[in-house]
């Protein structure tokens, strides 16, 4: 077994590294660490749009990252460790969690801190959850990865991932927002994440004693770095691979009462209605087929509607204004 501890908080580079390692080595058993700053990791089958909170994301500064794995959505920051295992399929039970976790709960359990694994794949400690755990199966190998609340902030977690249900209808899987808490509560006050890592990687070579510690080389580093340019980071991968939807959403502004309605297909819209009781001079059917085709995306939306006069289709309006209605 391989122990890596990711030198990386970007979660592009440590949810790419996953994917890198998977081809990197093929046959390899791997106990992988990495410790994101603020991000939101969305499950695989999931409908990104649907589960984020846009607006605080982006003024925060939050990265959106798409995993291969599906599952909920999970917020991820300094003060949350991640954990990931790779090995041979087949090797285990694809459906059993127990076999990953109980490093984990072993651990916390020699600290008097009563963590169990409840229901399929969540660690709980008195009935409150700090860990989920998600798998995939790809290229001979499956991977489960979990996270660890150690010391996160739970108001950014919970407003990163706050939306707005009436906005979407699609078949994509919906997050399962359950009752959280930190580890530091249970912990000894002087515990960082860090610490608590290094705890966790003591744990892995006490139980596995051939495992090695494994330092990513610079071509590793090139070759996540290239998965990252090339997916990882891209908004074809983290919002366009979303399944189909349709959004919809309505607003008040002076020029009246304006309501959409788009079907988007692989993140790009597929049709377009404008409702409402605004004053137009120009067909609003104009302006619903050039939306037609464009990425459901606002600040490509805005750029779009630059090249237009607006106040032809909706009156005393502004750019800035429409742009509400496409988030």
């Amino acid at each position: 077994m391989l122990i890596i501890d990711s030198p990386s908080n970007n979660a592009y580079f440590n949810i790419a590294s996953e994917e890198y390692l998977l081809y990197k080595y093929p046959k390899e058993a791997i106990f992988l660490l990495y410790i994101n700053a603020p991000s939101i990791i969305i499950g695989k089958f999931q409908n990104t749009l649907a589960e984020i909170n846009l607006d605080y994301v982006q003024a925060q500064g939050i990265k959106v990252v798409r995993r291969m794995s599906g599952g909920g959505a999970v917020y991820h920051d300094l003060g949350n460790l991640n954990f990931s295992f790779h090995i041979l399929l087949g090797e285990n039970d694809f459906m059993d969690f127990s076999t990953f976790t109980q490093p984990v709960v072993s651990l916390l359990n020699s600290m008097n801190i009563p963590a169990k694994l409840e229901g399929r794949n969540d660690l709980l400690i008195e009935g409150k959850k700090f860990s989920g755990n998600a798998k995939l199966a790809k290229n001979g190998k499956m991977i489960q990865h979990g996270t660890l609340l150690i010391s996160s902030q739970m108001e950014v977690l919970g407003d990163a991932l706050k939306v707005n249900p009436l906005k979407f209808i699609d078949k994509a899987v919906k997050s399962n927002r359950a009752r959280v808490i930190n580890l530091n509560e249970y912990l000894p006050q002087d515990m960082t994440v860090s610490a608590f890592k290094q705890l966790l990687i003591e744990e892995m070579r006490k139980n596995n004693p051939e495992a090695k510690i494994y330092k990513l080389t610079d071509e590793d580093i090139l070759g996540i770095e290239k998965l990252v340019a090339e997916k990882y980071s891209t908004w074809e991968w983290n919002f366009g691979f979303s399944p189909n939807y349709n959004f919809k959403k309505a607003i008040k502004m002076p020029a009246g009462f304006i309501e959409i309605h788009f079907d988007v297909y692989k993140g790009y819209i597929e049709k377009a209605k404008i409702f409402g009781d605004f004053f137009a001079s120009k067909p609003i059917e104009e302006l619903e087929n050039i939306l037609i085709g464009q990425k459901h995306e606002a600040v490509h939306l805005a750029q779009l509607l630059e090249k237009h006069d607006v106040t032809a289709y909706f009156g005393k309006v502004n750019i800035a204004e429409l742009m509400e209605l496409f988030k």
